[in-house]
């Protein structure tokens, strides 16, 4: 009924028998780990060619700049290509937040990962803080698809985004006391938006401050069901379509 379309797992965080367990009983039934690292993509690779319910993308995070070599992005496009249970390139983008005298190399990093997904027809999932409007800016220059992945901005640059026809990547932040998005939420299509818990990170209410899982997707999905005066299964119904559509999952089964 539930796709998360983002999230981090390790063994390190869990027990990933009993969590896809659970995420079934919560009627989760695909999860789309997002790989950003060489670690956490090696552990991925592991992970989904054990779980027939459990997809990939694969990038490199606007933190691994410093580190990450033409040789590795060579490295990603054979992953890519070798298996089929990779349905994207991300999470990738702009992060000003924590560092920002690296702006240039984060660009370059950007681009040439954009021009790989244009290059193999793959949607993104896109990293964005404290760079909304240079982030825009430099996807308008490409003809892709994909997920802005825990969408924190103004409804303005939602619609913005929409158009270029991009989706909305909703999680736990919207359970928060006071959010914004949910003006946000209020605005858009449910045909826009797909879900996702960034877990082990941002975990909704009433599990903020603990560590964040998959099977608190429907806690996302009861709160934009809420909003927008919807059934859960009707949120449900849409937002899988959406990932079903952009991952093109079938195609990857």
């Amino acid at each position: 009924m539930f796709i998360d379309t983002h999230c981090h797992l390790s063994k390190g965080d869990y027990d990933i028998d009993k969590l896809i367990d659970e995420c079934k009983n919560n009627g989760v039934d695909t999860l789309i780990i997002s790989g950003c690292d060489k670690k956490g993509i090696n552990e991925g690779l592991e992970i989904i060619e054990k779980y027939a319910n459990v997809y990939m993308t694969i990038g490199f995070h606007p933190s691994e700049v410093d580190t990450t070599t033409d040789e590795d992005l060579i490295w990603l496009e054979e992953l890519i290509k070798k298996h089929k249970k990779i349905v994207g390139i991300g999470e990738i983008g702009l992060d000003y937040y924590w560092v920002k005298d690296n702006k240039e190399k984060q660009r370059l990093l950007f681009e040439k990962q954009l021009k790989l997904a244009e290059k193999l027809n793959m949607p993104i999932v896109i990293h964005s803080r404290e760079a909304t409007q240079e982030t825009f800016d430099i996807l308008k220059k490409y003809s892709l698809k994909g997920i802005i992945h825990c969408y924190s901005g103004s409804k303005e640059m939602a619609r913005e985004y929409i158009k270029l026809g991009y989706y909305l990547g909703i999680g736990g932040v919207l359970t928060f006391k006071n959010s914004n998005l949910c003006d946000v939420v209020k605005e858009i299509p449910l045909e826009s938006i797909t879900l996702e818990t960034d877990s082990p990170y941002l975990a909704p209410t009433p599990h903020r401050g603990e560590k964040n899982s998959p099977e608190y997707i429907p806690l996302i999905a009861e709160k934009i069901a809420e909003i927008k005066e919807k059934t859960i299964e009707e949120v449900g119904l849409i937002t899988t379509n959406n990932a079903c559509t952009l991952f093109d999952l079938k195609s990857h089964m």
